[in-house]
């Protein structure tokens, strides 16, 4: 007698026939080579109730039906999901995606942060794949922020920049601010609205070393309102304070930016506030931690908004929110916290 197989469809159908021939169980399991008791789990797992025409109810075992079952169970056979009964975790997961905005990596660094403890541990690809499997309730993968990695590197089509002869190139810039070790190089860029929906954008201003940002509504796309937002932080911090924290600006060549000398020249006093360079055209991976953030900024503010309709208060919600948000570059924490713990500034 074979005893190391499972039951197969075609052995189910032979089990039905024989009992409608009001064989016992352990014919059954003769005629087919099973043991007794597994025959016995088979005809239990497989019969359902029927009615006959008398209305009468009856037990009957149904190959197709116990198929079935057995095929389901197949189907979920493997290792339990880790997270298991854990619905804390699951809500808080369901939290932070829906309505806080944190991707899976920057929920579990606020975990760590706020001292949040939870009977499972998950790690980020974990979190992925369940949300691939579609297995939480209130939240899909849509939910998500973008999955996609980091972009490619455009290779340079030109040097010069055709519309821009007379701004600093970054490749004047001192190499050392690659290194992202001193306090107080910016990245500057604009992030527009939908075609056609109003005259206001975004300047964002993004520090390489701490990820600091700051977001300002612009009434139009015109060099002259970039300059007039740069006055207005420089009143902010005064004269002294805008030159240390705005050593170097770095920008594209769009034509809100053409205005070096104005961006450059101090509102208060006669010398200048800043050093502008600008990168390389097509070259929009020269200010990455620009491009990263305005990922972030699309998260509330998606493309085709228009920014007429949005209030400064907004602005600085989303402002608040991306100094706040856990950055695994810094370590887990958040650039508030970064620029508190190891800044002077």
């Amino acid at each position: 007698m074979d005893t190391y197989h499972y039951i197969t469809e075609g052995e189910r159908y032979q089990i039905e026939i024989l009992l409608k021939k009001r064989f016992s169980i352990g014919e059954i399991a003769d005629a087919i080579g099973h043991k007794y008791h597994t025959v016995w789990h088979e005809i239990r797992k497989g019969t359902v109730k029927q009615l006959d025409s008398q209305l009468v109810e009856h037990h009957v075992y149904k190959a197709d039906y116990a198929q079935m079952v057995s095929r389901n169970n197949m189907s979920n056979r493997g290792r339990d999901l880790k997270i298991g009964s854990d619905h804390g975790f699951a809500a808080y997961i369901e939290d932070m995606v829906k309505n806080k905005r944190y991707s899976p990596e920057a929920l579990l660094l606020h975990a760590k942060n706020e001292g949040l403890t939870f009977k499972t541990s998950l790690c980020c690809k974990t979190i992925y794949n369940y949300f691939d499997m579609g297995l939480f309730l209130n939240v899909t993968y849509h939910d998500l922020p973008s999955k996609k990695g980091p972009a490619k590197k455009r290779k340079r089509d030109s040097d010069v920049a055709l519309n821009n002869t007379k701004g600093r190139s970054i490749g004047e810039r001192d190499p050392a601010v690659l290194e992202r070790s001193e306090y107080g190089h910016w990245e500057m860029d604009t992030v527009v609205g939908g075609q056609g929906k109003g005259k206001s954008c975004l300047l964002v201003l993004s520090e390489r070393m701490s990820r600091e940002e700051i977001i300002m509504r612009l009434r139009d796309k015109r060099s002259l309102s970039v300059v007039h937002a740069l006055d207005t932080l420089e009143r902010r911090y005064g004269s002294k304070g805008f030159r240390e924290k705005f050593r170097t600006i770095t920008c594209d060549n769009g034509v809100e930016f053409l205005d070096n000398e104005g961006i450059e020249r101090s509102c208060l006093t006669k010398g200048s506030r800043t050093i502008l360079y600008y990168c390389h055209p097509y070259a929009a991976y020269e200010r990455g931690t620009n491009e990263n953030i305005n990922r972030l900024i699309r998260r509330f503010f998606p493309k085709g908004i228009n920014f007429d309709t949005v209030t400064a208060k907004q602005v600085k919600m989303v402002e608040d929110w991306i100094n706040n948000y856990p950055r695994r570059i810094l370590g887990g924490i958040s650039s508030s916290q970064y620029r508190k713990d190891l800044l002077p500034v």
